[in-house]
């Protein structure tokens, strides 16, 4: 199973360890293009400050996050499920999960990222401040950036087994699973049963929650049929809806009665 994760855009601060070493991050594909990125964003942040917090959409009460990205290159790294806050990691909880579900967090979580394009809870990477969003003065914009490098990298990692998409829709612009790979893939939305409406927050917390259940329990289902079944067994009421045409995803929602 692999997990797709949006990141958060508050994140906790850089370790005092080594620094970034961008050849150690997995998927060793994405290191020219991770290269290019981190080397736009740092001489975008190392001049014109106003100019670098309008490209990289952030207020003036963070100004210092263009700083933060000025030092990536020697900034202390912790590893990315340490770095990565909010509301889906909280209700994740990934420090609190026994060594088993840890092991298996490693194995199956991929956070995807504007810089990064995407990593594993267990890649050393320095706090940054850098959406999938952001249109960069020599890349353009990183969703469509990363595009080609992804295609090339996540079919690989994907494996032959199930793909549980869990990523918001800036995020999912980078990589879109196709074909086969498509049909043993399942997207999740959130649903506040009574009004059948999306709201963000508890969107979020649940997500995380699903995810942590199905790492604290062992779940290992193959495919999209496999996970509903995983998912009603661990308590969670859900409504699945089979692709009308090869290719596509399945689209599974979550319905939950509290808002929370």
């Amino acid at each position: 199973m692999l997990v797709l994760l949006p990141p958060s855009e508050g994140k906790a601060a850089s370790g005092r360890g080594a620094p970034l070493r961008p050849e150690s991050l997995s998927l060793p594909g994405l290191t020219a293009a991770r290269e290019e990125v981190l080397t736009e964003l740092v001489d975008l942040c190392s001049g014109d400050e106003d100019k670098a917090r309008d490209a990289l959409g952030l207020s003036e009460g963070l100004r210092g996050e263009v700083a933060k990205n000025r030092e990536l290159r020697t900034a202390g790294a912790r590893p990315a499920g340490e770095i990565y806050t909010g509301v889906l990691y909280d209700a994740l909880g990934l420090a609190s999960l026994d060594a088993a579900a840890k092991r298996r967090a490693a194995r199956s979580l991929l956070v995807f990222s504007g810089l990064w394009g995407a990593v594993r809870v267990t890649d050393r990477i320095p706090s940054y401040r850098c959406s999938m969003g952001v249109k960069l003065p020599g890349l353009g914009a990183l969703g469509a950036y990363w595009r080609t490098p992804m295609a090339e990298v996540l079919p690989e990692a994907a494996g032959s087994g199930l793909v549980l998409d869990l990523r918001s829709a800036a995020y999912a612009a980078a990589w879109k699973p196709k074909g086969e790979v498509a049909g043993r893939t399942a997207t999740v939305r959130v649903l506040h049963a009574p009004t059948r409406k999306v709201v963000s927050h508890f969107n979020k917390a649940t997500k995380g929650r699903i995810v942590r259940s199905l790492l604290t329990a062992g779940a290992a289902p193959k495919d999209p049929a496999e996970l509903v079944e995983a998912l009603r067994d661990l308590g969670y009421v859900v409504e699945a809806a089979s692709p009308s045409r090869a290719g596509a995803a399945w689209a599974l929602d979550v319905l939950v009665d509290e808002v929370h």
